[in-house]
């Protein structure tokens, strides 16, 4: 892997290590975006330690993004920015709880830069009033290996609840890893 930030034009408008969380954003995925959305599925350092399930289909960000935007009925996906700094993004996408029902299950991811500054919990905090703005659900959760502490610590920060560990629930680098279940509820959203 080579080092683009000389040749690649968004290198610029990347994570800024001086980002301050209130200054964080959520806005729709633009097609300049997917270069650095890629870069999730092909970088290890770029994805990290829990993120990184080795190489996957750098054309698939792209290929929703032509059907969709990366916004759908079922999920989709928001940038997180500050200013005109790209830091990462966050997803969510349905989980069918009953006939007449769902929950949102949420994710982030942040480039190395962007973490460890608040820049998360802002994030899905912003997610979290989203989808309760504008979806009918009740419920939504995130799960993250029982070893990712900062992220359960974003998620409690986010006014997220733990539920619970999940066993053996995420194959990666190798071994089954267990996970931790969270969930924040519509009349618990601050």
């Amino acid at each position: 892997m080579t080092d683009d930030a000389d040749t690649d034009p968004a290198a610029d408008t990347e994570a800024d290590p001086e980002a301050e969380a209130d200054a964080v954003r959520l806005r729709p995925v633009r097609e300049d975006d997917l270069a650095m959305l890629e870069r999730f599925l092909v970088d290890p350092e770029a994805a990290g330690p829990f993120s990184w399930f080795g190489w996957a289909d750098p054309g698939r960000f792209r290929q929703r993004w032509i059907e969709n935007g990366l916004l759908s009925e079922d999920g989709g996906q928001l940038m997180v920015t500050s200013g005109t700094a790209r830091l990462g993004f966050v997803a969510w996408r349905k989980i069918v709880t009953s006939p007449a029902s769902h929950c949102w299950n949420t994710g982030i991811q942040l480039l190395p830069q962007a973490q460890g500054r608040g820049v998360g919990t802002r994030a899905q905090r912003l997610l979290v009033h989203y989808l309760f703005a504008h979806t009918p659900v009740a419920r939504i959760e995130a799960v993250t290996e029982r070893e990712n502490i900062a992220e359960q610590r974003a998620l409690e920060k986010a006014g997220f609840t733990r539920e619970g560990v999940l066993r053996s629930l995420v194959f990666r680098d190798g071994h089954w890893r267990d996970a931790v279940s969270y969930s924040v509820l519509r009349d618990e959203a601050s």
